[in-house]
Parts: structure tokens; sequence; C-alpha cells
């Protein structure tokens, strides 16, 4: 299989900003989403909540939390968190086979590493002869079209990242009718699937955030809260969780605003925020990747940089690290990459799975901050890769043998 140049993925992941199965039941499920998203955000104040939200799955997600994973203990990519594991026996055929993979995008750093690494998992596998790839670019008209492709070539098993939740979800249901579907990072509206992967989710990512941020507040505090786009569930779930957190508590959120996952647009917001309000006590992010321009505008305006959220990524960890930030790291792990690969063999060798299947979700404390430093790595790489003990690492992921 090839692999793409180590200097190749650093460009990218140095030019590119931002990060990242539901159910037809009329009860909510854990990956359930409805289908009309919340498309704004308010100007101040956390507003209504958002049409994704469901009760059920974020008292679940949150529960979650504190949950013991199973699986081997060095592998978390394997472990799920309270499986309820379904069988595969019908989908059960002898090998080789040609796995097949719809991906919604390579559009971003936190795509280009795990993509990295599900291409890696694939090679380790020698009854898997064919990995088929076909990137939508971010383009739902495009991976409909990619998933009819990809049925059409006969695969044994088809992977699917959906680039949104609603639209892909009639091309989801026709796959299933034809090929053992598998699912995973952003959800759809159908439970057809054989299996749906994700970390804890959402909930459990805005919550981990929000809490921080009510802790080291004090009371009264101004909150700014930054998202990166409307429409996405594992977006949308992440800001209503935070809602409810930020509404329980006595922080006033000054203002809700989407950045594109843009640096110099995350920047410019937060400048202006400072300039209208005077003080912000404390930034609430739902990814990542703008994080160090959101703390370089505070330096700017010659202020110190308040409480804040960011992720995994080593240029926001590094500079954690060196500027003593008052922070903490969420995750969305990229060894989530790594399962579907897993799943797929397990499917086809008639092996039960978890019908959602529950990574762990960890986040990154003052505590384990240097757990995750890796100097060697490109500034965007994201630290729960779980990658490291790929062939190909460092340099296949546009790092440095240190």
């Amino acid at each position: 299989m090839p692999r793409p140049s180590p200097l190749v993925l650093a460009a990218v992941a140095l030019a590119l900003l931002a990060a990242g199965c539901t159910s037809d039941r009329p009860t909510a499920t854990a990956t359930q989403a409805p289908a009309s998203p919340s498309t704004s955000a308010p100007a101040a104040g956390t507003g209504s909540q958002s049409k994704f939200f469901v009760q059920a799955d974020y008292d679940a997600q949150l529960a979650m939390r504190s949950q013991t994973p199973e699986g081997p203990a060095d592998k978390p990519w394997e472990q799920a968190i309270a499986p309820q594991m379904t069988s595969t026996a019908e989908h059960k055929k002898d090998g080789p086979y040609e796995i097949c993979f719809s991906n919604a995008a390579v559009n971003n750093p936190w795509r280009q590493v795990g993509w990295r690494s599900m291409q890696a998992e694939a090679a380790l596998h020698k009854e898997i002869t064919k990995f088929t790839a076909l990137d939508a670019e971010g383009k739902d008209d495009k991976q409909i079209s990619d998933i009819a492709e990809l049925q059409a070539r006969g695969c044994d098993a088809l992977i699917i990242s959906p680039n949104t939740t609603a639209t892909l979800t009639p091309a989801v249901k026709g796959a299933c009718a034809e090929v053992p579907v598998i699912v995973f990072d952003r959800g759809v509206e159908t439970d057809c699937p054989v299996t749906f992967i994700k970390p804890i989710g959402g909930y459990a990512f805005g919550a981990d955030a929000a809490e921080f941020l009510v802790q080291k507040v004090p009371a009264g505090g101004k909150i700014l809260a930054l998202r990166i786009s409307p429409g996405v569930d594992a977006l949308e779930t992440r800001w209503s969780a935070a809602k409810v957190s930020f509404d329980a508590s006595g922080l006033e959120v000054v203002g809700v605003e989407f950045t594109d996952g843009d640096a110099a647009k995350s920047k410019s917001i937060v400048s202006d925020y400072i300039q209208r309000h005077g003080k912000i006590d404390g930034v609430w992010m739902d990814a990542g990747a703008t994080s160090v321009a959101v703390a370089e505008a505070f330096e700017d305006a010659g202020l110190p940089v308040p409480p804040m959220t960011g992720e995994d990524q080593q240029d926001f960890l590094r500079k954690w690290k060196d500027d003593g930030l008052t922070a903490i790291a969420p995750t969305y792990p990229t060894y989530q990459w790594r399962t579907p690969v897993i799943a797929a063999l397990k499917i086809l060798k008639g092996e039960e799975v978890p019908k959602v299947w529950n990574l762990p979700q960890p986040k990154i404390t003052q505590e384990t901050l240097d757990t995750y430093l890796q100097p060697d790595m490109p500034p965007l790489h994201y630290a729960l890769c779980g990658c490291e003990n790929l062939p190909g690492f460092p340099e296949d992921w546009g790092g440095t043998k240190g």
C-alpha cells in the first residue's frame, strides 16, 4: 500500500486548521441526532438548546466518563465502554478481502492524522489485499456518489465517515442493503450499520471543557464560546452539553461565535470581544486547532490568557506547557481511525462486535500534560493517534526520530 510522503503530510498538517449511528426508532438512543440542526448562534447568552440535544444520550455519555472500558489496556482503539454485542454471523465469509472506505474529507490535520493511521492499520493485515478509499472532499453530493461507486465494486465491507448527518443517511441506508457497513466518527440517522464506532462523544467533550471553566472562573465571569460550524452531530452535542453546564453556573456567556475553524477569524473574534467587554474571563472551544491563535489574541492585547480549552494538538500542548496556561484539553482521539478496520475484519470473520462501539475518550489535564507532549512531532499532530506502534512512525506522520 503506498504511503504519502512525510514531507507532504507535514506540509498539509501545518497548512490546515480545525478538528473531526443513529436510529430510526422514535425513542432516543446513544447515536440518534434529529434531522434539523441549529443553524445559528446567539450573539450573547447560551440561547436555545440545539435540536440535536437528546437528554438520555447526554446522561449516558456523562456516565460513561467514569466507566472502565473493556479490552486490552494498552490498545484503547480496541476497547469498548459498556458494549452491547451484536451477531455478525450472516456476514461471515472467507478471505482475502477488499475493504472500502468512503471518507468525508482529508481537509484538516485531525483527519490527516487519522487517515494515515487507518492506512497503516490496514497494511498490518495480510488478509486485506485491497483497501480502496474515496475522498468526498467535504461535499455531500460527492460522498453520495462515492458510496454508490464503492457499492458497485463489490467490496466485502464498507467503512463510512459521513460528511454530514442527515444528508448522508439515505446513502448509508442504501449501502446497508448491499454490504456490511461500519460507520465511525460522525453519525447518521439509521441503525442499519453493523456497528457505529466513536469515542464517548460530543456531550462528554463539551461537558469536560465547560466544567473546567465553571471550576476555574469566579462567579459572574465572562465566557466566550467559539464553535466551528453548525450541522455536524459531534460538534452540535459538544455545545449543547456546555450550554447545560453554563446555564447552571454563575458565569455569563457573552457570546457564542462560529469561527469556521480559521485561525485569523478566531483571533479577530476574540480581539473584538476584548474591546467590547474589556475583559474575557474564560474561553470555551468546541475544537482546538485554533486555540493557539485564541491565546495570542489576549497576548496581543497585553492581557493574561484566561482559563481556556483546547485539544490534543501539539502546538497547543506546547504553548500550554511553555506559558503556564490554565487549560484543559478534551479529546476526540484520532486512534478511532484504527478501529473500523479491526471491526471490518471481525465482521467478515463472523465475530461479535458492539452495536455502538464507544471508545474511551481521555481528557488532558495539567497533571497529564507531559505525557502527551511529543517534541519530535509536527505542531498540528494529535497526541492521541494511537499510532506510535505502527510501522513508519514517526516519519509517516510528519515527525522525526528523537
